[in-house]
């Protein structure tokens, strides 16, 4: 048995969490938060994106829920919120994988 339809306002809910996904740096970012909480300061050494530039798509994330902050003293640390979006993210590598093989082997002679 299917799963019933999504309403529409859930899946404008879910089309503007794809959107914010669809910018490389906040997936950069992801990736760079990957194994534990970095300030901006770390992120920007990191990713070679500017301070400002990770602090515009950190905001983006937050809202977005992908990240939380918290402050230390002087310092905010940004981590995951949840592994879950690596799981998106392993899923569309696989799928891009599996058509790069196919292209491959259509153009092998």
């Amino acid at each position: 048995m299917s799963p019933a339809p999504l309403a529409p306002a859930v899946l404008d809910l879910v089309a503007d969490r794809f959107r914010v996904l669809g910018e490389p740096a906040r997936l950069t970012l992801l990736q760079a938060l990957r194994h534990a909480p970095r300030t901006v300061g770390e992120l920007a050494e990191a990713t070679g994106l500017s301070p400002a530039n990770v602090s515009k798509h950190l905001q983006i994330l937050h809202a977005a829920r992908f990240v939380e902050r918290r402050k230390e003293g002087l310092h905010v640390y940004y981590g995951l919120a949840g592994t879950d979006i690596f799981r998106l993210c392993d899923i569309m590598c696989d799928r891009l994988a599996a058509e790069a093989r196919r292209q491959q082997q259509a153009l092998a002679p």
